[in-house]
């Protein structure tokens, strides 16, 4: 233990706020707060703090703060949205500040103030989260529950997770990160109590893991719960909300990864495991290098994001991705993904790399047809190829077979072919509405490794993005 206090110590220097930054942070909350409530009080509603400066489990690079004004739940939802943002504009203009326009499930103010961000977020006031008629409605149920039951003591130890999960890209539960929200990390502190338990007791953590720290559930429902939350990978009840699964949006890749970092950690405590290393990008030599070595071919679609919300971006791009792979693999064609990923700067540039291990086929393509004693079937099959194999119709065994010349050769002329079409036709086909309206504008395909790195050099990050998928990291 000595071991692990000495690192932590270590690393809270770094990461706990200096005395300076926690006046300056809260004393504009303060005052944040107070204007809010005054300009809230005119339309009969309230305004508190949320998020982690409520019990000081902020990260010193992280100078921000929430305001939530909770509205009478018998306000039309329209009427809530025009006021709270009347008011979160207001309130940033009198601290002289300045802000932008947000969208979650509501739209909210979003300002900068002296260099700090503060989210005005407009909500209802709900009685129970039975009653919720949107997400935000929970968060000052999440604030009660948080302000309740942890104590400032144990602030440096969310800041340690919170900061160790940022090094392993696994802090926060939005569609691009699949990670850990701070709400989460705070009620891990809350049950383990100290930042080490959390690691040992993840070290053995199962797949569908279920965490209740309200003990809403007798062990005998537990299987129950397992087939509730099918496919999520851990299972922190919300204590606010016995039906909710705080790490819902938690990914596998990403709870394995905590779980081989935990370990990594108890075996070997270091200061390193809460820095990241910085990345360098892929080069053209390495790219070059690693597609011999591979045999595989690299092709991007690329095409310019629509402009939604992140958490609406990345999902829609998951599922553009699958959507390819199926096209590419339906059983006509025999084209084959090996892998797939996904990457946009969310402004400027959208991705899909596929890694094909069968990009390329021959002319020729044999097609199995009906058995000979099915008569009907034979007789159709015989007539549909008769004049346009290459070869056949011809049994084999006790089934007819057919040579037919492939309609295409490449990958890339399958998806061309696939992806020239209209609005419509491509939201038929299943590709998400977002991303079907840019591709009727501008798509790219590109395999060739000098536009590959004509990418790279526009956006660093890209480059970033593909040194991760080839250096795929053991989980195990």
């Amino acid at each position: 233990m000595t071991n692990y206090n000495k690192v932590l110590k270590e690393v809270l220097n770094f990461i706990r706020p200096k005395p300076e930054e926690k006046r300056k942070l809260e004393s504009l909350a303060k005052q944040a707060l107070a204007l809010t409530k005054k300009e809230a009080k005119k339309i009969n509603a309230k305004a508190i703090l949320a998020g982690s400066i409520t019990r000081d489990t902020w990260l010193s690079d992280k100078m921000e703060f929430d305001v939530f004004v909770l509205f009478s739940s018998k306000l039309k939802e329209k009427r809530m949205e025009e006021l709270g943002l009347k008011l979160g504009k207001k309130v940033i203009n009198q601290l002289k500040g300045h802000y932008v326009i947000e969208y979650a499930e509501h739209p909210y103010v979003s300002g900068s103030v002296s260099g700090i961000d503060i989210d005005i977020v407009p909500c209802f006031e709900i009685s129970s989260p039975e009653n919720l008629k949107s997400a935000v409605d929970r968060t000052p149920f999440h604030v009660r529950y948080i302000e309740k039951n942890l104590s400032f003591k144990l602030s440096d130890e969310v800041r340690l997770l919170k900061q160790f999960l940022k090094t392993l890209e696994a802090y926060g539960a939005d569609a691009k990160t699949e990670g850990f929200s701070g709400y989460v990390c705070e009620l891990l502190v809350i049950k383990y109590k100290k930042f080490v338990n959390i690691l040992q007791s993840a070290v053995s953590w199962k797949p569908g893991e279920i965490i209740d720290l309200e003990k809403y559930y007798p062990k005998s429902d537990y299987p129950k719960l397992k087939r509730q939350f099918k496919s999520q990978v851990l299972i922190l009840i919300d204590p606010t909300d016995k039906k909710r699964n705080t790490t819902a949006a938690l990914s596998t890749r990403n709870f394995f990864k905590f779980k081989k970092y935990a370990k990594e950690f108890l075996e070997k405590p270091s200061s390193n495991l809460f820095f990241p290393k910085k990345l360098e990008i892929l080069t053209e030599d390495e790219v070059i290098r690693l597609q011999i070595q591979r045999r595989t071919e690299l092709i991007i679609v690329k095409l310019t994001p629509s402009k939604v919300v992140p958490d609406i971006l990345w999902p829609q791009l998951r599922r553009f991705a699958e959507r390819l792979q199926s096209i590419l693999e339906e059983v006509k064609y025999e084209f084959k993904v090996l892998r797939k990923a996904v990457y946009t700067d969310e402004k400027d540039l959208a991705v899909v790399l596929l890694e094909m291990e069968v990009s390329k086929l021959p002319t020729v393509q044999k097609r199995i047809g009906p058995s000979i004693f099915d008569l009907e079937d034979s007789k159709n099959f015989i007539k549909k190829y008769k004049d346009q194999a290459l070869a056949g119709p011809y049994t084999e065994g006790n089934f007819w077979a057919v040579e037919v010349r492939r309609k295409f050769l490449t990958a890339r002329e399958k998806l061309i072919d696939s992806l020239n079409k209209s609005f419509e036709i491509l939201t038929a086909k299943g590709i998400p509405n977002h991303i079907a309206k840019q591709i009727t504008k501008e798509f790219e395909i590109i395999s060739e490794t000098i536009k590959i790195m004509e990418l790279i050099k526009k956006d660093k990050d890209f480059g970033v993005f593909l040194r991760r998928y080839f250096e795929k990291e053991c989980l195990g």
